[in-house]
C-alpha cells in the first residue's frame, strides 16, 4: 500500500480524534513499513507533506530500473550488472540513468525509497498460465466426467511404474512403496475409487467449479487425501493446481513460505516481508486455480484467519480445498473462515458390502479370499480403515510370497492381522 494512501487515512482518522496505536500498527503492516516509519509518515503529513519528498540531488531509481531490480528479485548486484550492460548497449539513458552508480549507492537509495514507501514486487509467478478465460473455467463441474463415480463403481487407477512392478523392472520398488504420493505397502498395489472417493470428487469439483472452499475431514487412513488428489486430476487440464502441507505447529511466515513454494513464488525471499508476500499471494490467486491445503488441522485460528484474508481479497478466482484428520474442528474455531466454507465433506469407513470387490481391485492376492473371512476381519480389526487393510495386504503378500501354493484362508490373514500389534 502506498504512503499516500496511508497517511491520508490516518489523517482522516486523526481528525475525527480516534486515531490509536493500533491504526498505526495495522497501518504499518499494510504497507510492509515499521510503526516508526509510519509515525514519521504521519508527522510529516500533518506540517502538509503527504507525499514523499523528491530528493534534489544525488541518484535516484526510475520507474525502469526499480522494475529491473523486481525482475531480479531484489538483487541489487544483478540490477548494477545489467546497469553495466545496458550502458555498454548504449541503453542506460533509457532507463532514465546517466552512470552506473557504485553497488552502495543503489543500496542506500534503494533502502531510502523502501522507507519512503515504495513497494518492490519481486514475486512472479511461476509458469502462470496467461489468458486463463473465467467463462470455461464456470464450466469445469460439468467437464469434470465422473464416469460411474455417483453409482459408486470402483475405478481402478493404474500408478506409474506398476508394469515395471509386475515385471520385477527399475521401477519396481518405488512402485511397491508410493503411487501417486500416497504410500501402497506392497507391490503390485493399485490405486482404487470407491464410493467414498467418487463423494470427495463430486465435492471438490462443485467447489472449484464455484471458486469457493471446502474442507475434507474424516479420521486418519480412511483415504482423504487420495481422494482430493484424484479429484484435482479429474480437473481440466487448463486449470492450475497448487498443493501446500501444513507444516508442523507453523507460524505465519511459515504458512506464507508453503503458500509461496506452492503457487511458484520466491519463498524464501518473501517468507518474512509480510507486504510484498501478500501482495504477490493475492496476484496469484488472482488466476483460476485450486490451491490444496493439506494436514490443515495443523493451522491455528490466526493462521487460517490470513487465508481467509486471502480469499477476500478483491479479484481472487482460486478456490481452497483443506484437507486432514480433525481439519474441522480447527476451522471451526476460526468463526471467519468457517462461515465462509461453501462443501463439508466427510470421508467415512468402507463398507463391508464393498470390501471384496475394493480388495480385489486393490490387489490381486485377494483375488480368492472367501468374503466372510473378509468381513469378520473387517469387524474386529480394520473398521473400513483403508490404511489398515493396506498393511495387512503387505503381509498377506509376503506370506504368500514365501509359500504361493497356500490359500488365503482365515488363518493366513489372521496371521498377518496378528503383526498389526494393537495399535493397527
Amino acid at each position: 500500500m502506498a504512503r499516500v494512501v496511508v497517511v491520508r487515512r490516518l489523517l482522516e482518522v486523526d481528525g475525527q480524534g480516534a486515531l490509536s496505536r493500533l491504526h498505526v500498527r495495522i497501518a504499518a503492516e499494510l504497507a510492509g513499513v515499521s510503526e516508526r516509519t509510519v509515525w514519521r509518515w504521519l508527522a510529516e503529513g500533518r506540517r502538509g507533506l503527504v507525499e514523499a519528498r523528491p530528493r534534489r540531488d544525488g541518484f535516484s531509481l526510475s520507474d525502469v530500473l526499480w522494475e529491473v531490480l523486481a525482475q531480479g528479485g531484489g538483487n541489487v548486484a544483478e540490477l548494477r550488472r545489467r546497469m553495466l550492460q545496458a550502458e555498454e548497449e548504449g541503453l542506460l539513458e533509457g532507463w532514465g540513468a546517466r552512470c552506473v552508480p557504485s553497488l552502495a549507492t543503489l543500496h542506500r537509495v534503494i533502502k531510502r525509497d523502501l522507507g519512503a514507501g515504495r513497494v518492490l514486487e519481486v514475486a512472479r509467478p511461476a509458469g502462470a498460465r496467461a489468458g486463463v478465460e473465467p467463462s470455461p473455467y464456470d464450466r469445469a463441474l460439468a467437464e469434470l466426467g465422473f464416469v460411474d463415480g455417483a453409482a459408486g463403481l470402483a475405478v481402478v487407477d493404474e500408478p506409474a511404474g506398476a508394469a515395471d512392478a509386475a515385471q520385477g523392472g527399475p521401477g519396481a520398488v518405488e512402485a511397491a512403496v508410493r503411487a501417486g504420493g500416497v504410500r501402497l505397502y506392497v507391490p503390485g498395489a493399485r490405486l482404487v475409487s470407491t464410493r467414498q472417493v467418487a463423494g470427495v470428487v463430486e465435492a471438490v469439483g462443485h467447489t472449484v467449479a464455484a471458486r469457493g472452499m471446502c474442507c475434507v475431514f474424516g479420521e486418519p487412513g480412511m483415504g482423504k487425501s487420495v481422494a482430493v488428489e484424484q479429484a484435482v486430476r479429474l480437473l481440466p487440464g487448463r486449470v492450475p493446481v497448487w498443493r501446500a502441507v501444513a507444516g508442523v505447529a507453523p507460524g505465519l511466515p511459515q504458512l506464507r513460505a508453503a503458500l509461496c513454494e506452492a503457487l511458484g513464488l520466491p519463498s524464501g525471499a518473501l517468507s518474512h516481508r509480510a507486504g510484498p508476500a501478500g501482495q504477490a499471494l493475492v496476484r496469484a490467486l488472482a488466476e483460476p486455480g485450486v490451491l490444496v491445503v493439506d494436514d490443515a488441522q495443523r493451522l491455528t485460528p490466526p493462521l487460517l484467519d490470513y487465508l481467509r484474508q486471502l480469499w477476500d481479497a478483491p479479484g481472487c478466482a482460486a478456490a481452497l480445498v483443506l484437507c486432514g484428520a480433525g481439519s474441522e474442528r480447527a476451522v471451526a474455531r476460526a468463526s471467519a473462515l468457517r462461515s465462509r466454507v461453501l462443501t463439508w465433506h466427510q470421508v467415512g469407513r468402507l463398507e463391508p458390502s464393498q470390501l471384496p470387490q475394493t480388495l480385489g481391485l486393490f490387489h490381486p492376492v485377494w483375488a480368492q479370499a472367501d468374503p466372510d473371512d473378509l468381513a469378520r476381519v473387517d469387524e474386529q480389526m480394520a473398521h473400513g480403515n483403508f490404511r489398515t487393510w493396506a498393511k495387512i495386504t503387505a503381509h498377506v503378500y509376503a506370506a504368500h510370497e514365501r509359500d504361493p501354493v497356500r490359500r488365503v484362508d482365515g488363518e493366513l490373514i489372521e496371521q498377518a492381522c496378528a503383526r498389526l500389534g494393537p495399535y493397527p
